[in-house]
């Protein structure tokens, strides 16, 4: 792994594009950073390419620019990482802060998966499939985030927060992100069965 892969030690990408988002806060203390979610945004749904998604996440969002965005007026959340479409990556809260990404959530026993969880967002709808571009993003952040953290599960959205939220949804293929990564198959919730990921 190059040096501009690499995360640095303040929690940073050295290659993603930063754009800080005020919405975070301080993870508790002693937090095992051992998770990944997953999550599948657009704004306006099935739109992509523009800045709506920076926008929301740095509270900059004109909530009467899309009939859309009136569902989700007043909303402060954000999350580690953004995926684009291409492939390019973009990076809103450090690491080492607790990006508000999962919401109510538990996963294999724990509540709170922002405390201890890294939010990936990527670029599309629940029933879309993905790009390569963007598999192969994330497989790379996959690696350098278990360089600095013993990152052991990766769950969707979907799967912490279950009958709440379905994203990144039927369209993602774990399969090909564990054959990618060559990750056991064990950490990745989408290959396994769903009565033992609640």
């Amino acid at each position: 792994m190059s040096d501009s892969q690499a995360i640095g030690q303040d929690g940073w990408l050295q290659h993603a594009r930063r754009i800080p988002s005020p919405n975070f806060g301080p993870r508790p203390a002693d937090t095992d950073i051992n998770t990944v979610v997953i999550h599948s945004i657009s704004l306006p749904p099935g739109i992509y390419g523009g800045d709506e998604i920076e926008r929301l996440f740095t509270n900059r969002l004109d909530w009467s620019a899309h009939p859309y965005f009136e569902q989700i007026r007043g909303a402060e959340v954000s999350a580690h990482f953004v995926i684009r479409r291409t492939g390019e990556l973009l990076q809103f809260v450090s690491v080492r802060d607790r990006a508000w990404h999962a919401g109510r959530s538990s996963w294999q026993g724990r509540d709170n998966c922002n405390d201890y969880s890294v939010g990936i967002e990527l670029e599309g709808l629940e029933d879309t499939p993905f790009e390569t571009a963007q598999y192969e993003a994330l497989g790379t952040l996959l690696d350098a985030l278990s360089q600095r953290w013993p990152i052991t599960q990766i769950a969707g959205h979907e799967h912490v927060a279950p009958g709440r939220k379905r994203d990144p949804g039927s369209a993602f293929d774990w399969g090909r992100l564990q054959a990618l990564t060559g990750r056991p198959a064990a950490q990745f919730a989408g290959l396994q069965n769903p009565s033992q990921t609640a």
